[in-house]
């Protein structure tokens, strides 16, 4: 707990100091996560099982004082002979019928051990030891997600960022285009209607901004709250770039997501604690050794004197009719059948998903390679009708369809850009392979 907070307050201290990084989102998010913290907690009481589940191989010793007073004959009768206070007048018939009340402290050590119970305890550890690394495995699976997560939300600010600057470019443009359309109607080289169009584009350019400030206010927001950091302030990040991902064979990936995911690592785990379970429940048709042992000492005050006795054996015992064994096996028989079938569901599952993320990350760099070329091409098409509306070759509203191309191209090429990083994260997700440090080259 300590390091965590320590973790965290680290984290806070260098968002102060500069641009929050993608591994410094991550590193909060892990540490404030409540899914994070129930995961944890379920680890750590999985391993409390675990050492209970010990405790059995252990004796068992227990003190007791107790003390009584009472007139019962026979409770007297007896308690006499175990105080060694018994005396020739207390074979009196009215002794013995209408006793005296007599006191007993009685002071008592009891143990038992069992011995041997055709190793039960043994599977039972051997079963909370796997449902504790199970536990261990789903926790690694919950923290798997919330990096995603934490990385969808850092690339969606990236990519807000981004389409602000070109927002804020294309009004700059417009605002051109508009003294230009002046210029031009003033020489007589353009009429009324281009200043107004003009004016019209200026105006959905300034929408357009509004509307990119606001998608990023959202995506801070999303941020903020995947991180578990509601007092995040927005602050300038690194801009978001292409990159060139390393591809991979299907058939690799898919060998690695079944090493490395760790879902799949925790329901094997959770497999193999079930078929611990089901022979922990045949060794209870076995027999049972359990040795045992009482001593105590009985004294008529708390400071006198008195006698003691001891008592010790050996039970060995076998259930003959074990109707509720046989029910409890099958029980746990039906869970391990359970366990097995939601195993093979989920390898289909993740050969599905890592498939899919090995395709969506080979069209999400073909759409990359494409939106460049498309925004060079448009762009280019701007300039040369740029030169042409200023020497009067070209009318406004083919300059205007020239503008809206080149903005759009633009803008879905760091759309592009945003898929391409996320289709390798998912892809880094599917195979189970995302952690902080892989995490860190997608920005």
């Amino acid at each position: 707990m300590g390091l965590s907070v320590l973790l965290c307050a680290g984290a806070a201290a260098v968002v102060a100091q500069g641009p929050l990084t993608l591994r410094q989102a991550i590193d909060q998010a892990l540490g404030q996560s409540p899914e994070a913290a129930v995961a944890r907690a379920g680890d750590r009481e999985a391993k409390a099982a675990a050492t209970l589940a010990r405790t059995q191989l252990l004796p068992h010793l227990s003190f007791t004082e107790d003390i009584s007073r009472e007139d019962d004959p026979v409770y007297a009768f007896g308690t006499r002979l175990r105080q060694r206070q018994f005396t020739q007048d207390d074979f009196a018939l009215n002794a013995l019928n209408r006793p005296q009340p007599i006191g007993n402290f009685a002071t008592r050590f009891t143990g038992s051990w069992t011995a041997f119970d055709s190793f039960k305890t043994q599977r039972e550890i051997r079963r909370a030891d796997l449902s504790q690394e199970s536990e261990s495995s789903s926790a690694k699976a919950v923290d798997r997600q919330i990096e995603l997560n934490v990385v969808r939300a850092y690339q969606s600010v990236l990519y807000a960022e981004r389409e602000i600057d070109v927002a804020q470019y294309e009004q700059k443009t417009a605002a051109a285009l508009l003294t230009s359309a002046e210029e031009h109607v003033k020489a007589g080289l353009a009429v009324e209607s281009d200043r107004m169009l003009a004016e019209v584009n200026v105006a959905s350019r300034k929408e357009e901004l509004i509307a990119a400030q606001g998608d990023l206010e959202l995506a801070w927001a999303e941020l903020s709250e995947t991180m578990g950091a509601p007092d995040l302030k927005a602050s300038a990040l690194k801009p978001i770039e292409p990159h060139s991902f390393p591809e991979l064979p299907l058939e690799q990936e898919l060998a690695t997501a079944a090493k490395m995911r760790p879902d799949l690592t925790a329901l094997g785990q959770a497999q193999a604690s079930e078929a611990a379970g089901v022979n922990a429940a045949k060794s209870e048709f076995g027999p049972q050794v359990r040795a045992y042992g009482d001593w105590e000492e009985d004294r008529g005050s708390l400071g006198s004197s008195g006698g003691n006795n001891w008592m010790a054996g050996v039970q060995i015992s076998v259930d003959i009719l074990p109707a509720g064994k046989r029910a409890q096996l099958a029980q746990v028989s039906a869970a391990k059948q359970k366990i097995d079938a939601q195993l093979t569901g989920s390898q289909q599952h993740v050969r599905l998903e890592v498939s899919q993320a090995h395709i969506h990350r080979q069209t999400a760099q073909l759409s990359l390679e494409t939106a460049r070329a498309a925004m060079d091409q448009s762009a280019e098409s701007l300039r040369i009708l740029k030169n042409r509306y200023g020497a009067g070759l070209a009318a406004i509203t083919d300059l205007l369809r020239a503008e809206d191309a080149e903005r759009q191209s633009e803008s879905s090429y760091w759309h592009a850009v945003y898929q391409s990083a996320m289709a390798y994260a998912e892809l880094l997700y599917a195979t189970g392979t995302l952690t902080p440090d892989a995490a860190e080259g997608l920005q």
